[in-house]
């Protein structure tokens, strides 16, 4: 019995924008009387999370059995040749998966704090009127990649050539035991990108 069952490769992306661009807008101070203190300050928060985990499992398992027939040349005059049969065993597999997350990693790395258009004015103001503009960003990235990748591979191969009896025979002829052989190949293949 040949038992193959490929790996499920989960991808689980989350991206999250803490005060996002949407809504952001320029402030301005204008038109004040003297001896007006004007302060305008932006501040912009950025936050991007991105997890991917993947999680693959490729389990193999091949069970073969083969027994050459049993010779025997027993209570002959003249006992012709008798000749037992070959036993082969033979057992590939090929497992092969592919899981790109990469997307998700770049889109996180690839956002441009520079448009979130934060701009500050003050103008038209009074005489001693001291201004203070002001802008400030804080851009969190954080990038989480786990990969889980396991092979099981479980072959049992058993052959064994027949049993070979010449005897009690007046002339006796020869009988011949067929020959065993056995061969397995796996290759499992994971591709995994982040």
């Amino acid at each position: 019995m040949n038992k193959l069952i490929r790996g499920a490769a989960t991808i689980v992306a989350s991206l999250s924008l803490a005060g996002g661009f949407a809504g952001i807008a320029g402030a301005s101070s204008s038109t004040t009387g003297p001896y007006s203190p004007n302060t305008v300050k932006n501040h912009t928060s950025i936050n991007t999370d991105v997890k991917n985990s993947n999680h693959l499992t490729a389990s193999n398992r091949n069970d073969q059995t083969a027994n050459t027939g049993t010779v025997k040349v027993d209570k002959n005059t003249t006992a012709g040749d008798a000749t037992s049969g070959d036993a082969n065993l033979a057992n590939t597999t090929t497992v092969s998966a592919t899981v790109d997350s990469s997307t998700s990693s770049s889109s996180a790395l690839a956002i441009d704090p520079s448009m979130s258009g934060d701009t500050g004015s003050s103008s038209t103001t009074g005489p001693y009127s001291p201004n203070n503009v002001s802008s400030s960003l804080n851009d969190t990235t954080k990038v989480t990649n786990t990969n889980d990748l396991s092979v099981n591979n479980d072959n049992s191969q058993k052959a064994a050539t027949g049993n070979v009896e010449v005897s009690g025979n007046t002339t006796g002829g020869s009988a011949t035991s067929g020959s065993v052989s056995e061969s397995n190949m796996t290759t499992v293949t994971f591709d995994v990108t982040n």
